[in-house]
């Protein structure tokens, strides 16, 4: 409407003021309601035509959408393992701060499991202990090998020393024996020593590896102990909580209940314009819009990145081919915009759904001595009507209320 005012003062009423002062036709007798046609007919034809061009001219160089929205993000709660639920420790639309806990699963499954990896290691100490006392062990028993060996080697040699002074005074068979003796004494003192490198090794090797293990098993029980308590991985508000006590949870199930972050570094709205104007979209555009949850406001934006792609044109490897019908429906171009200036979307309720204005700035490119004179005419056009989008915008905040609270009965 009101680009076709704009035009007709440009058209129609210039055409008019000829016709009635010039020709001096007058209203009611020559320009009659049947005769508008006919004798304003060059001024019409022409206001359409400048109309439509008007109205090209701004919605593509100054882009809008109705398609925007304050995203905010949401974490599900839900726990790490499966288990029946102890305790709660908040109830819904609670505030939590980071770390604080928000229930509890029971935990008699991990607590027996941390016990005994406990008792793991108070066991393996108890087994060093008896190995050094094998050890002690061992060290008499090598000692009293070596004495019984040596008091046999002793009377073998004396009866060696005689048999060799006086053949024949020491039996044969006596020198045999003590033979024997002498290398089953020394046999034992090899077993002892074997003995006692067994529990070395036992004591160095084998029960530091066992205590390790046990107390590599405690960690994990003590772990496992640890995921039953759910807790706020960041502050904020949690919501449609609606757990019991005695309520079996499974993390592979529907959430316990959601959490909403107070993240208040992504103040970002995104903005969804149509795919004709992905030639216009750029970083850097200055932007306003006006949300529902804050009426009769104009906040200045600007633009700060688009997507070099559209959602509608993502497909997922399944054991179907993709029928391009499917997809026919055109995506947006997604846009993220942010303030110009500090505490912009203050008021603004997250989740909330606005109206966008993009506006082409091409003040450098006028400044630059390279562009014709027919060029320069049409870009100082184009910076020229974005006052008309600017204006439907703030026309578009007036009506919000009325067609929200009035017209739609709400």
């Amino acid at each position: 409407m009101i680009e076709l005012i704009l035009c007709s003062l440009l058209t129609v009423f210039p055409d008019y003021l000829y016709r009635r002062y010039a020709q001096g036709k007058r209203i009611g007798r020559e320009i009659t309601l049947y005769s508008v046609w006919f004798e304003l007919r060059v001024g019409i034809t022409a206001c359409l035509m400048l109309t439509v061009t008007l109205i090209t001219i701004i919605f593509y160089h100054h882009p809008a959408t109705h398609n925007v929205t304050y995203f905010f993000r949401t974490i599900p709660i839900v726990p790490e393992v499966s288990g029946r639920v102890a305790e709660i420790f908040v109830k819904a639309s609670d505030e939590v701060a980071k770390g604080a806990p928000i229930f509890k699963l029971d935990s008699s499954t991990q607590q027996a499991a941390v016990e005994s990896a406990r008792l793991r290691i108070v066991e393996a100490d108890a087994a060093m202990v008896v190995a050094r006392a094998d050890i002690s062990g061992s060290d008499g028993r090598i000692q009293q090998a070596k004495g019984a060996y040596e008091q046999a080697l002793e009377e073998l040699q004396t009866k060696q020393e005689l048999q060799r002074r006086n053949p024949g005074i020491v039996a044969t068979r006596d020198i045999e024996k003590l033979q024997n003796l002498v290398e089953g004494r020394q046999g034992g003192i090899m077993t002892a020593t074997a003995e006692k490198q067994a529990a070395e090794a036992k004591l160095s090797t084998l029960l530091p590896a066992q205590k390790a293990s046990a107390e590599a098993a405690l960690a994990q029980a003590q772990v496992e102990l640890a995921k039953t308590t759910v807790y706020a991985g960041v502050s904020g508000r949690v919501e449609q909580f609606g757990l019991k006590v005695g309520d079996v949870v499974n993390p592979f199930m529907r959430p316990a209940g959601l959490l909403i972050p107070n993240e208040t570094s992504s103040r970002q709205l995104q903005a969804g314009f149509g795919q004709i104007e992905a030639q216009v979209m750029k970083v850097g555009m200055a932007a306003e819009v006006t949300c529902a949850s804050k009426p009769l406001t104009i906040i200045p934006m600007v633009v700060v990145d688009v997507q070099d792609f559209i959602a509608a044109g993502q497909f997922r490897i399944s054991d179907q081919l993709v029928d391009i019908q499917q997809s026919a429906k055109g995506g947006t171009i997604t846009v993220f915009l942010e303030p110009m200036y500090e505490g912009g979307l203050n008021g603004v309720t997250r989740g909330s759904s606005c109206i966008a204005n993009a506006y082409t700035n091409n003040h450098e490119l006028l400044a630059s001595k390279d562009v014709g004179l027919a060029r320069r005419v049409y870009l100082h056009v184009v910076d020229t009507v974005a006052i008309v989008h600017a204006m439907i915008l703030r026309v578009q905040a007036l009506l919000l209320p009325v067609q929200t609270l009035v017209l739609a009965g709400h």
